[in-house]
């Protein structure tokens, strides 16, 4: 299950994407954390020194290997410099599973240890000198694009995106790639601006948005978002003192999360996985080529000097019965 945690800056969105990791980590699944936010912190929310995050090695950094293993023998995409962010698999492509040993892994998932298990983190990495004045952040999400449009992910099997703050997550496909998306907000009117935002730039492509309220201390707050959101509020979180101490660098064991909070856990696991049943994966090969045409028509072709166009292959659609070639 692909899932997505937004929200506006400040929201909580990270904490409660780390919260939900481990909360997965304790089910024994199989997990990958992408830290896809230009700020960086999921790392050291997942109880990482800030030095052990910061080092650890970015997917922007490693296009070039993750763009050569995924495109494998496929006779459409002649090298790894023809190849953007939103080039599809075809015939010949190389997919990724979750539960798999593999170059890009090697390189790019870092294992970290939590109190229920092991899961992958893997990071886009932050702006560097080089990159400010000269490039926009998308230029490092385009790694996680191309990481789920050749993935093949199945039942009780977890990616968990902890994406850029606010709307910022629309200037690419990258939306588009998840079973549900989880929008943190806060009771307050900027909170719910992003929520309403969201709500009308995804309205035409079939995402499954629920919201997570955050900071709610009180039956204002909660008839506050009720009244925003109407029925896409799934459920709120309050104040929590594990939470405080894992911001303080010495977080409890995660059995010792309050027990409101785990259930709120529980739930967002319920409904992931429920969305399972709704998945249809030719309206997800669709939506990457319908993106992958409009980068090329308005920059790729250009950039590359190839019509990219031609990397479609129109009898392919990626499911979870796609043989992957050796």
């Amino acid at each position: 299950m692909k899932i997505a945690f937004v929200g506006k800056g400040g929201s909580g969105k990270t904490t409660l994407s780390s919260l939900f990791i481990r909360h997965l980590a304790t089910t024994g699944a199989p997990v990958v954390a992408i830290d896809a936010d230009i700020n960086q912190h999921l790392g050291a929310a997942l109880g990482l020194e800030e030095e052990q995050a910061a080092a650890l090695p970015a997917m922007g950094d490693q296009l070039r290997l993750i763009k050569d293993y995924l495109r494998g023998t496929n006779p459409r995409i002649a090298s790894a410099d023809t190849m953007i962010k939103t080039t599809p698999p075809g015939e010949g492509s190389r997919l990724l599973r979750l539960n798999e040993d593999n170059p890009v892994y090697d390189v790019c998932a870092h294992p970290v240890e939590l109190d229920g298990g092991t899961v992958r983190l893997m990071v886009t990495g932050p702006f560097t000198d080089a990159d400010l004045g000269v490039a926009c952040y998308h230029s490092k999400t385009g790694a996680v694009e191309l990481f789920l449009n050749h993935l093949v992910d199945g039942r009780d099997e977890y990616v968990v995106v902890d994406m850029t703050a606010g709307s910022d997550s629309f200037a690419s496909g990258l939306f588009t790639r998840f079973d549900i998306t989880f929008l943190v907000a806060e009771p307050t009117r900027k909170g719910v601006s992003v929520y309403r935002q969201y709500k009308q730039y995804a309205r035409d492509f079939g995402v499954v948005l629920r919201v997570v309220g955050n900071k709610v201390q009180g039956q204002d707050d909660l008839d506050f978002l009720r009244a925003e959101v109407g029925d896409d509020l799934l459920v709120t979180v309050g104040h929590s003192d594990w939470v405080r101490a894992m911001e303080k660098g010495r977080p409890p064991r995660f059995e010792l999360l309050e027990d409101a909070n785990r259930r709120a856990l529980q739930l967002l696991q319920v409904t992931a996985d429920a969305t399972y049943e709704l998945r249809d994966w030719h309206r997800y090969t669709q939506q990457m080529v319908h993106f992958h045409l409009k980068n090329a028509a308005s920059w790729g072709n250009e950039r590359t000097g190839v019509d990219l166009a031609a990397q479609v292959d129109p009898g392919f659609v990626l499911g979870e019965d796609v043989a992957t070639p050796a």
